[in-house]
């Protein structure tokens, strides 16, 4: 059993990325299922899928590599622990690696990234950094 199922997808997807695997499969949950449409749409990952029913529900996610056969992540960063949970208010949210990366929020309105919890003017629980 996993204790934080964030820190478990986000360094599954890198480890991958690292091996040069296509596609990742973990356990389903809604949260990871939203994280990984985040970064699918920041360009992190390519296309999410679920399949299964019931407990054998698996969440599919495609890894993106560039032309030259490298990962598109470079490497994560977990900020918010189940130890230690950290929040950001919208002004304490700065770009991640002179915004070459990607802060992953949870917010009132769902995950968001850093870009786009600036733009709606809300703040939350700062997830991972992913550059």
């Amino acid at each position: 059993m996993v204790n934080d199922p964030v820190a478990d997808l986000i360094t599954r997807l890198k480890n991958a990325g690292m091996v040069g695997h296509k596609r990742v499969q973990l356990p389903y949950s809604k949260m990871k299922e939203a994280i990984a449409l985040t970064l699918k749409k920041s360009g992190f990952v390519g296309e999410v899928t679920h399949d299964g029913a019931g407990t054998s529900k698996m969440l599919d996610v495609e890894l993106l590599y560039d032309k030259s056969g490298v990962s598109r992540i470079k490497g994560v960063r977990r900020i918010s622990k189940p130890g230690r949970r950290l929040y950001a208010g919208v002004k304490d949210i700065h770009p991640v690696k002179y915004g070459k990366g990607i802060l992953v929020l949870s917010t009132p309105r769902g995950i968001l990234v850093d870009a786009e919890a600036r733009k709606v003017r809300t703040g939350g629980e700062t997830l991972f950094m992913m550059w």
